[in-house]
């Protein structure tokens, strides 16, 4: 790192004291040639774990924005360099890979699918003043309690997601819900705003079941739900996990009644079983909308990665992508690395619907930190266009009605000057 306040170094060496670094590997590097020293950035994602498959999704859209950039000259007449490793989807994890990182002089953190392992990155990040982007994690609270001045969220959350789902369920199909939810931040989090958008609507619940991560059989949970008919169920499933679980309830029988939601489906989970995909569900693109940019983004991706285990970009390389374009584009704005000039540019962020490649204009909230943007609610594609086309996209809504309304008060972004200052 170019430049660390006292203060920082002090607070960092205290807590590396306490926890020595622990090395994980294999660590991947892609050292641009430089003419000025590069802009180094840190990619935090999963290899393996439950979130192995969107953890290089996400590598991948972040890849293509870094090789966009670097093919106009970089960003202030600097290429970009980037460095990987494994989080594995464990916290623990996560924040080693993120201590490294920033010793090996990182000046920016991007990444995460697992909501454990992005707030143990931004744990790290904010002893440093290091600039972290999100990129995928969905627990409410990493704009909640679990924000901080230099952390910013690229996802929808379970928040609004349930804004787009749970009233039409309950009008449609019954009052009956039962909760089925990964039992971490993102599942409970996310359980805990479906229930109470449910008792708004006049619906109730009827269990609340929490599932261990990393579960393959979930035949105890599919008994209870055929002994509790419920109405409607709605799950925070993800992964591995989700893939498990979508297969079960296909086999068993239960994909048509109960009504299914789910609160976000992920692009790599879903992928490769089109057939197990049931009930509506939500995400934030897709690469069939038929708006400005979305085929051109789409066959330079495919260009980028045509030998990859996917064929076409879904919401978790979109997510990334569009991250990591914004904050190289942020820091050409601010003319500087400087930590502090880079936030600035990011709580001012507006992207036009045309750039953004959804229905809406997103923004960055510079309450919370959390990009407010288009959600779409969709479900399986009874009539596909292609081999690819596994979603039908059923309705959308717009970032002010998704906006989590509690965020705001929960939020408690430190004033400026108490933020390291980092200018790599």
């Amino acid at each position: 790192m170019s430049r660390l306040t006292r203060r920082a170094l002090l607070r960092a060496g205290a807590a590396l004291a306490v926890f020595p670094p622990v090395l994980y590997g294999p660590w991947r590097h892609n050292t641009a040639f430089a003419q000025n020293k590069p802009i180094k950035l840190g990619l935090t994602c999963d290899a393996s774990g439950q979130y192995a498959a969107s953890g290089q999704d996400d590598l991948r859209g972040i890849r293509l924005a870094i090789d966009e950039a670097n093919a106009k000259g970089g960003v202030l007449g600097r290429r970009i360099e980037w460095i990987t490793a494994d989080t594995e989807t464990n916290p623990a994890t996560g924040s080693r890979v993120a201590e490294q990182f920033i010793r090996e002089d990182c000046g920016f953190l991007i990444g995460a699918v697992h909501s454990g392992v992005a707030n143990a990155i931004t744990k790290v990040a904010d002893r440093f003043g290091v600039i972290y982007l999100n990129t995928n994690s969905s627990a409410p609270s990493e704009a909640r309690e679990n924000c901080s001045r230099i952390k910013f969220v690229w996802d929808g959350n379970g928040t609004n997601f349930a804004k787009s789902t749970v009233k039409s369920a309950i009008q449609s199909f019954g009052t009956r819900c039962l909760l089925l939810t990964n039992d971490y931040a993102w599942g409970r989090e996310a359980s805990a705003a479906t229930r109470t958008l449910v008792l708004a609507h006049g619906g109730r619940v009827v269990a609340d079941l929490l599932v261990p991560p990393n579960t393959t059989d979930f035949s105890l949970y599919l008994r209870q739900i055929r002994d509790l008919k419920p109405d409607v169920v709605a799950t925070a499933v993800g992964g591995d996990d989700s893939k498990a679980l979508r297969a079960q309830v296909t086999k068993a029988g239960l994909d048509t009644k109960p009504a299914w939601i789910n609160s976000q489906q992920d692009w790599p989970d879903a992928w490769g079983a089109p057939d197990s995909l049931f009930g509506v569900f939500g995400t934030t693109w897709y690469h069939k909308l038929k708006l400005p940019g979305i085929a051109d983004f789409v066959k330079r991706w495919q260009a980028a990665y045509k030998d990859g285990p996917i064929p076409v970009p879904g919401n978790v390389s979109y997510n990334g992508y569009m991250a990591t374009r914004e904050l190289l584009a942020a820091i050409e704005r601010a003319g500087s690395c400087n930590n502090i000039k880079v936030i600035h540019q990011l709580e001012s962020l507006k992207v036009p619907a045309s750039k953004r490649m959804q229905h809406h204009d997103a923004y960055m909230d510079p309450n919370t930190h959390q990009l407010q943007q288009t959600i779409y609610l969709a479900r399986r594609n009874p009539k596909p266009s292609d081999d690819t086309d596994y979603f039908e996209l059923i309705s959308r809504t717009d970032p002010k009605t998704a906006q989590d309304p509690a965020a705001p008060d929960l939020c408690r972004l430190v004033p400026y000057e108490k933020v390291p200052v980092v200018d790599s």
